[in-house]
């Protein structure tokens, strides 16, 4: 066998989504980092071997993608992909190439794939190098490195070098976490394979093998929540664990999982009264032969993560991402178990008992859980940091896991560069540098803002072509509109920008035929998701008469003097009555979302989102240009967002202007633009371009009086863009101007920042 010795500042085990976000984001610091992967392709359960879109906080949370790499990613990859997303089984290798590309295009990064990590060289607590085999190639790899980062799912390096690791479920008296089982237990959560059916035009016949799963209960499937949502993807629900070791029997698991996919299909196309006739032209395309892990080992850190961190979500100082997943613990056995996960059994209700206490997040995430505990110079990222069982039930999805990455090896690189011990990161003050190092690469933390001394941006006075007013969210009468009956209290999120609100007005429906009455109240919020249905204190309350009629005008003549208030938020509530419907609005305000009452004092998103419709007077100015340098780039304690007032015609260009008292030296701009947040990446079609993201850009810097371009950016659709100046420009003046957007939108903009 060929032996071959290399060294790097920092190794990547692991090529899934959080060990690819940690190797671009250590690359890009400028170090030289080595990516081991152990298949051919990266994107791990999201790669086309498996088929797993990436699920994140925005399934659950308006405004709650995740930025940074994996936006990057998922942007480029609706841009140029012809495949409409499904949630399992519809990957293709775009999404592969996608990711190569940027692995091939990142100054500093080597990789080597279908390379599996074997063994670890460990010296005095430290891992020196890690030894790994080439498949096919009869090469074997020593990779020494200063730095480790253990993203292989599995914990294998973290594993080999000795760490702490735990295994299934703690029990309920070891932390007191509400969702764990009394008793602790060597359950894991199960691993899938996914498939994918094709319409062929006419009828399809199949004939399952001897050796596939019977089934002939259709009990089974629909008084077990397996349901059949989607008769071309595969489902999640595809799922085995026990009695088996996610590890060690991963090839009986991979077996027994294609027997019961056969046998599922065979069920469908031959059995079920209903499914027969449905599928009776689709024909099996692909089977997944890679089973999908959810869980196996959990690597002990300088903290363990619990239930109560993420339900009662902590203010950590060394806080680098956030989730938002609901507790999501599959049935133990899967597939061999009386049923599915409980939200599924439940047909996912979203009021009954279970949904109230699982639902959760936003919530912040430590640096310390990914810190191995027992190795000085190892970080791990992925579904094996250092978590509780039930705690990983939120942490594990995939677009979380990458945000994750991306601070592991941002984190490792600040170590490098600093001379810091990575178990002494979180309490020094490079933790600080961290935190902003990721805002700047876009990311976005609940409890920090941009405080860049190096951007300059900060320090200039802000201007505009013009600004927004926000008078409320209009509708219009649609043949189609959904009923929205007010069965439980609704609230929706209002920007204010002035001390006095004169009065509001709700869009109602009554077609009871008699009056109708609902109580509507004001209410201070902390943040766009301050899902308290009680928040302490409450503004003014009003009893409001609906007459019988449809789309109208209900107007409360509130004259509140609002005072201070924790944010730049209020909520307008309305009360239960089920004869009383409250039309969402026909578009929708940035920042502006919408929540309903679940039970037990909780908030939950109502629908995706949107703005229901509502009127306020005075106008409110919450689309200021000032706001392009708050340091937050999404909605939260306010909209964070510039937007002009114009309709978005070619010929209405728009901008954003910075003045200095003093000249100043530029080299590079930085811009945020809206699109790609409100919603999950699951609900973008293909060739998807956000029509609110900016799509032609100059810069213009002033000079003796009049503008000169010193940059121009088009056919722009990325959230993020950085421009980098031929030369640096010495100007006290630069506007950032906006010639058109993907859509007929208003120029937006989320943040400015500016370099020398």
């Amino acid at each position: 066998m060929k032996q071959v010795e290399e060294a790097f500042d920092i190794v990547v085990c692991g090529g899934g989504l959080a060990g690819f976000s940690a190797a671009v984001a250590a690359a890009r610091q400028g170090h030289q980092v080595c990516l081991i992967q152990d298949r051919p392709v990266f994107g791990g359960n999201s790669s086309s071997e498996i088929r797993v879109t990436p699920h994140g906080a925005a399934q659950f949370h308006a405004y709650a993608r995740e930025t940074g790499i994996i936006s990057e990613l998922l942007i480029e990859e609706r841009a140029f992909n012809h495949e409409k997303v499904r949630e399992n089984g519809w990957t293709n290798s775009v999404w592969d190439l996608v990711m190569y590309n940027m692995a091939v295009s990142t100054p500093g990064l080597t990789f080597h794939l279908n390379t599996s990590v074997q063994g670890a060289e460990v010296i005095n607590g430290s891992i020196r190098a890690v030894r790994a085999v080439i498949a096919n190639a009869e090469t074997e790899l020593m990779i020494q490195g200063k730095i480790f980062i253990d993203c292989t799912g599995d914990g294998i390096v973290a594993d080999l070098a000795g760490c702490e690791w735990r295994w299934g479920s703690e029990g309920r008296d070891e932390f007191a976490e509400p969702h764990a089982p009394v008793h602790a237990s060597k359950d894991t959560m199960g691993s899938s394979i996914h498939f994918r059916a094709r319409n062929v035009g006419r009828p399809a016949p199949f004939r399952a093998p001897d050796w596939a799963i019977k089934h002939d209960n259709p009990a089974y499937f629909y008084e077990g929540g397996r349901s059949f949502y989607d008769m071309e993807a595969g489902y999640w629900w595809i799922e085995i664990g026990i009695p088996w070791n996610t590890i060690y029997d991963n090839e009986t698991i991979r077996h027994e999982l294609t027997r019961h996919t056969l046998g599922i299909w065979d069920w469908m196309k031959n059995h079920d009264p209903v499914l027969k006739e449905k599928t009776a032209h689709f024909a099996l395309d692909w089977i997944g032969q890679v089973p999908g892990k959810r869980e196996s080992r959990r690597i002990m850190g300088e903290y363990l993560m619990t239930e109560q961190d993420i339900q009662n979500p902590v203010e950590f100082p060394d806080e680098i991402a956030y989730g938002g997943w609901f507790l999501d613990l599959h049935t133990p056995g899967g597939l061999l178990a009386g049923h599915a996960e409980p939200a599924s059994a439940e047909n996912y209700s979203q009021t009954s008992d279970y949904a109230q206490k699982s639902y959760c997040g936003p919530y912040g995430i430590p640096f310390r859980i990914m810190v191995a505990r027992d190795v000085s110079n190892l970080l791990v990222a992925g579904r094996n940091v250092s978590v509780t069982h039930v705690a990983l039930g939120t942490v594990r999805v995939m677009a979380t896991t990458a945000l994750l990455g991306q601070a592991a090896g941002t984190g490792a690189s600040a170590a490098l560069k600093h001379g810091v011990q990575l178990r002494s990161l979180p309490d020094s003050p490079v933790m600080a540098i961290i935190q902003q190092q990721l805002l700047r690469d876009g990311c976005f933390l609940p409890h920090v803002q941009n405080q860049d001394a190096l951007d300059i941006a900060r320090k200039a006075k802000i201007t505009a072509s013009s600004s927004a007013l926000i008078g409320g969210a209009e509708v219009v009468y649609r043949t189609e509109m959904p009923t929205e009956p007010l069965v439980q209290a609704r609230g929706q999120w209002i920007a204010v920008s002035t001390d006095h609100i004169a009065s509001v007005a709700v869009c109602l429906s009554n077609h009871s035929g008699t009056n109708q009455r609902v109580i509507a109240s004001l209410v201070p919020v902390d943040h766009v998701w301050d899902y308290r249905l009680n928040t302490g204190t409450l503004l003014c309350e009003q009893e409001l008469e609906v007459p019988p009629g449809t789309l109208q005008w209900i107007e409360w003549p509130a004259n509140i003097e609002l005072g201070e208030l924790p944010s730049a938020y209020v909520r307008l509530q309305l009360s239960a009555n089920p004869e009383v419907e409250w039309h969402t609005a026909t578009s929708l305000i940035p920042g502006h979302t919408a929540a309903f009452d679940m039970g037990n004092g909780k908030m939950r998103r109502y629908r995706d989102g949107e703005t229901l419709a509502y009127r306020i007077q005075p106008e409110q100015a919450v689309f200021r240009a000032e706001q392009v340098i708050s340091g937050v780039t999404r909605p939260y304690q306010s909209t964070n967002l510039w937007m002009a007032d114009t309709e978005g015609q070619p010929d209405a260009e728009a901008f954003i202007q910075l003045t200095w008292d003093t000249v100043q030296s530029i080299r590079e701009v930085q811009l945020v633009f809206p699109g790609h947040l409100f919603r999950e990446y699951h609900h973008t079609p293909p060739f998807y371009r956000a029509p609110c993201c900016a799509r032609d850009i100059r810069i213009e810097a002033g000079t003796s009086g009049s503008w000169t371009m010193v940059a121009q950016v088009q056919d722009n659709y990325q959230r993020m863009v950085r421009i980098v100046l031929p030369e640096p420009v010495r100007t006290s003046t630069v506007r950032c101007v906006i010639e058109a957007t993907n859509g007929k939108m208003p120029a937006a903009i989320y943040e400015v920042r500016c370099y020398s």
